[in-house]
């Protein structure tokens, strides 16, 4: 897997790419330790023998620079990055992955772009919910090994699969210097007010045109299943996948399910080059 960087609006991105094939293009959650590879380490390798795979980390994640003055919490800011990234990608047609708040980052695209052919999420926000105490969590910087574990155990459903390699693939992000303050920073103040900024409206909506296949944990308590119902209400074209005995981290807790979706989803809905 190769790791390569581009300057956007004056901030470095880094991105990964790997395989061959038609191109898929990534996008992580907004969680503490959130990034390419805290996202999607197991299932980045299997993914890449069928397809070339691209992993971007957002600005303010990962291995990607943050934004020099605030609001960090950009929106829109994201969805250009994201758009930098798929003129990146060479074909006439690239599938897009979006996890969380990504997932609302990828319709949105998908909206502007008809290079985009396919997409598929999982937890997606972009529907109307109320942030509890477990989103609070979510979306308040961790200052140490146990409290980053107490908010992966409000995201996972089977707790014992929180091991070692999860935690220190997170590790690097969470704890680098600077990082917690700047996250807090990012979220900071009524929480409802990042769930609305994600909300995509019927109007956007009515401009995704491509397949959509829309995965949600059962068990996800942070970012409700409502949301994929409320976005797949105003697209008659979207499949609903409600997975059994998982919550938010769909590609962790049930990776080879994932990995079985995506191959047959965009397999069905991209053009092999």
């Amino acid at each position: 897997m190769k790791e390569e960087r581009f300057v956007f609006e004056g901030i470095p991105v880094t991105y990964y790419q790997s395989g061959s094939g038609t191109p898929l293009l990534m996008l992580h959650g907004s969680g503490p330790g959130a990034s390419s590879l805290g996202n999607w380490r197991t299932v980045l390798g299997p993914l890449s023998e069928h397809f070339e795979v691209f992993a971007m980390d957002l600005i303010g994640f990962g291995k990607s620079g943050r934004k020099p003055q605030p609001p960090y919490f950009d929106y829109a800011m994201w969805v250009r990055q994201a758009q930098a990234m798929l003129a990146r990608i060479a074909g006439e047609q690239v599938g897009l992955i979006g996890h969380s708040l990504s997932g609302s980052i990828a319709l949105r695209l998908a909206s502007m772009e008809p290079r985009v052919a396919a997409v598929l999420t999982t937890g997606t926000m972009g529907g109307h919910f109320t942030p509890n105490d477990l989103t609070r969590r979510v979306w308040t910087g961790p200052r140490n090994r146990e409290e980053l574990v107490q908010t992966l155990s409000g995201i996972i459903h089977d707790t014992s699969v929180i091991d070692e390699p999860y935690v220190a693939a997170r590790e690097p992000v969470v704890f680098a210097p600077g990082y917690a303050d700047y996250f807090d920073a990012m979220f900071e103040g009524d929480k409802q007010q990042y769930a609305d900024a994600a909300v995509l409206d019927a109007a956007t909506l009515a401009q995704v045109r491509c397949p959509v296949r829309l995965l949600h944990g059962r068990e996800d308590l942070a970012f409700p299943p409502s949301c994929t119902h409320d976005i797949a209400s105003a697209l008659p074209q979207a499949d609903v996948v409600l997975l059994a005995e998982c919550s938010h981290s769909v590609a962790f807790e049930r990776s080879a399910t994932f990995i079985a979706e995506v191959r047959d989803f965009m397999g069905l809905n991209l053009t092999s080059s």
